[in-house]
């Protein structure tokens, strides 16, 4: 009897650590990223991934480096092999590779950054997220608008020329600027904003001589939707403000930075993780926003900052939370260039307007195909306001239009 006690003692221990380890066994999930740290985009992805597997008790693994191609599904495979239950890819050309693994891998959940494929794909395990961004776009123009402001009231022979250095044009950078130009032109009204692509998301060289051509054309401040240090570091040299993206600049820019506008990816990590472990479904189209902290601004330069812009931030901060303002009011800018642009008759019969050139109709790219043909009507009236329904159809941006007062060089 007592050899049979033992015995039975012996196996409940060993059952007791076997469900000891399956319970401190750490579910495993990995971040592709197109680029390393030293880009601000990449660097803001995996500071937050970091922190939400911090949060959230998880094994994260980070592979940099990712190139928007067949490496991705490789990458992406090889986590799936490794053991990886929530894979998460931070490019837009990242897209279309990730999907192939999401389609051989159906009990691994794949979520990608500034996707506008998953809602037509109707993969299951596939899912598109992206954030609000042009609101913080917009705060962050105002920020620019009270500085040119102040400009202009020191030395009215100031240029109410504005400058902005873009990745591609892609809707995601033009709704991008939009918002950022608009936000300026509610301080000063009469603005104008040239912009300069770079046709890379991160190339320092291209950046800087972007910025510096700007700069040398007559711009009162610049800001970027571009990764490197490139353009806030030709500001500084040439001691022009600078409004940054994805992150403070301060630390090599203290002269001239303004503000950053960002994306705080935490949320969203912290949300799917929380689903996988809980056997819950993940949305399709995600899309955070201010009031999910998903949005948001840095504190502002310590020299660069125009006399009472945090009270006017936070102003304007409350009225965008409650819906007071649209970032996109159809009433608050005018498209007859878009309009009479030859050079793209599709996208022009898209368009239709009022007899001043606000928009009163505009059939948005939202359910994807290579062509980019206009499908869905953004055009909303709510609330007295009539305004460009940006992310509300798709988490991905669609407003591609350019409007009135921006010029691309």
């Amino acid at each position: 009897m007592k050899k049979q006690l033992l015995a039975l003692t012996a196996m409940l221990a060993i059952a007791g650590l076997a469900s000891c380890t399956g319970n401190t066994e750490k579910m495993k999930v990995g971040l592709l990223t197109l680029h390393g740290e030293d880009s601000t985009y990449d660097k803001n992805f995996i500071d937050a991934f970091k922190a939400a597997c911090d949060a959230k008790g998880v094994d994260g693994k980070v592979q940099t480096g990712v190139d928007e191609g067949a490496a991705c599904t490789t990458a992406a495979d090889n986590m799936v092999d490794d053991g990886a239950k929530l894979i998460f890819a931070d490019s837009f050309g990242h897209e279309e590779y990730l999907l192939k693994s999401a389609e051989k891998a159906a009990n691994v959940q794949f979520c990608h950054a500034t996707g506008n494929q998953a809602h037509t794909a109707k993969q299951a395990n596939f899912h598109d997220a992206f954030a609000s961004i042009y609101e913080g776009r917009y705060l962050a123009g105002v920020a620019a608008g009270m500085k040119l402001q102040e400009m202009i009231t020191a030395d009215a022979s100031t240029s109410k020329k504005i400058g902005y250095v873009g990745a591609f044009p892609y809707a995601e950078v033009i709704s991008g600027f939009t918002s950022y130009y608009l936000g300026v032109k509610s301080i000063v009204s009469d603005v104008t904003m040239e912009v300069r692509y770079t046709n890379s998301w991160y190339d320092e060289t291209a950046e800087r001589t972007a910025a510096n051509a700007l700069i040398d054309g007559g711009c009162s401040i610049i800001s970027q939707h571009a990764d490197s240090w490139g353009a806030p570091t030709a500001c500084e040299a040439k001691n022009v403000p600078n409004i940054s993206y994805n992150g403070s600049t301060e630390s090599q820019c203290p002269n001239t930075f303004v503000i950053s506008s960002k994306i705080n990816w935490q949320p969203y990590f912290e949300m799917c993780i929380d689903a996988v472990k809980e056997g819950k479904s993940i949305d399709t189209d995600w899309t955070g926003t201010i009031a999910t902290e998903s949005v948001q601004i840095t504190e502002l330069g310590k020299k660069a900052p125009a006399a009472g812009t945090q009270a006017k931030l936070d102003e304007v901060k409350a009225k965008l939370k409650s819906g007071e303002i649209k970032v996109f009011d159809c009433s608050t800018f005018t498209v007859n260039n878009a309009k009479a642009d030859t050079s793209d008759f599709s996208k022009a019969s898209y368009i239709t307007m009022d007899a001043d050139g606000h928009l009163t109709g505009y059939l948005a790219d939202v359910d994807f195909d290579k062509a980019y043909t206009g499908d869905t009507e953004a055009i909303k009236t709510e609330g007295g306001k009539t305004y460009f329904a940006e992310s509300e159809k798709r988490s991905a941006p669609y407003f591609d239009i350019i409007i009135d007062g921006i010029s691309i060089a």
